[in-house]
């Protein structure tokens, strides 16, 4: 018998999982995530259907061209959805911890990530300031890596209502 399981409670497993994983970027999330260094938001944009996609796409969704040009994006956008996450991951934020997808300005589809600065103490006040339609503009990491946590997203009005 396991130890993990020695300590359980009766009907209760324990268990414990690590993941690692390596993501190989590709041309179009590479150049993203070198943006990401530079303090930049990067987009693709198909010049046949005009849309901007971020996270930047290699083909358009609706013309399924290449996309053939980068835009660099607004840095304040609109949310489309939001969530408080109750409930974390071994080496992640702690919870609870707010998302968001937002489409930042100048662009036509939306991306996901954290929203910081935000009191989670009341959940249904804390979602009211995170609902859709709100406006939140993007803050970078002092130091950047090159990765997706490298932004975050803040609450646009500094009242935060």
């Amino acid at each position: 018998m396991s130890e993990a399981n020695e300590t359980s409670k009766p009907g209760v497993i324990t268990d414990h999982v690590t993941l690692r994983y390596d993501y190989a970027l590709g041309e179009v999330a590479g150049r993203f995530m070198d943006g990401l260094k530079e303090g930049k938001i990067l987009a693709t944009r198909c010049s046949k259907s005009g849309l901007t996609y971020l996270p930047p796409r290699s083909y358009c969704e609706r013309t399924f061209e290449k996309c053939d040009s980068w835009v660099e994006a607004g840095l304040e956008g609109v949310i489309e959805t939001s969530t408080i996450v109750v409930r974390g991951f071994e080496g992640k934020r702690k919870p609870p911890v707010a998302i968001a997808f937002v489409r930042l300005d100048g662009t036509d589809s939306a991306i996901g990530n954290y929203i910081d600065d935000i009191d989670l103490s009341d959940y249904d006040v804390a979602m009211k300031k995170i609902a859709p339609g709100k406006r939140v503009r993007v803050t970078f990491a002092k130091e950047r890596e090159g990765r997706i946590t490298d932004f975050s997203f803040v609450c646009a009005d500094d009242s935060n209502a």
